[in-house]
């Protein structure tokens, strides 16, 4: 039997009031707010859709999907590769609808391959019934970890870790 482990957000203590990420700050009033979860090398977290990331009537934005995708892919980063990075690309397919009256949402991401300066993440959200409504491919250009520490504000592995 697997165990779900929760992923800390190191960056709410570290970066005080000046952190105000759209997709994981507590503290951004009309972000996502996410908390992170990982299971068998799997990143994970819920998200309950509003009216206000609406695109066509009861349809979760595309652009606001994409950009979950992106932020679940970036969490994978952090916490399973030990570095930080940047989107070099990102190839999204839209399969469903994400319908906002639908409830909680899972948005899951895993590697699907690495060379030394790029990750391949795979992405999707799937809806309460199971569905998959849409997934990417999100293409990342890795820092190299004393460059992600150095520059970037990258607290290591080991801070996204109780």
């Amino acid at each position: 039997m697997s165990e779900i482990r929760k992923i800390r957000n190191p960056f709410i203590e570290e970066k005080g009031d000046n952190y105000n990420c759209f997709g994981c700050s507590p503290q951004n009033s009309i972000g996502f707010k996410l908390h992170f979860y990982e299971e068998n090398n799997v990143v994970f977290t819920k998200w309950n859709p509003v009216k206000n990331f609406e695109g066509y009537t009861n349809v979760v934005h595309g652009g606001i999907q994409a950009t979950l995708m992106d932020e679940i892919a970036s969490w994978y980063i952090y916490s399973m590769l030990d570095t930080a990075g940047v989107t070099n690309r990102l190839d999204v397919n839209y399969h469903k609808p994400l319908y906002i009256s639908g409830g909680e949402v899972t948005i899951r991401a895993y590697l699907e391959e690495q060379t030394r300066r790029l990750a391949r993440i795979k992405t999707e959200i799937v809806n309460s019934a199971g569905v998959i409504c849409s997934s990417a491919i999100v293409e990342y250009f890795l820092f190299p970890t004393n460059v992600a520490k150095a520059k970037y504000m990258y607290p290591g592995k080991e801070a996204f870790w109780e």
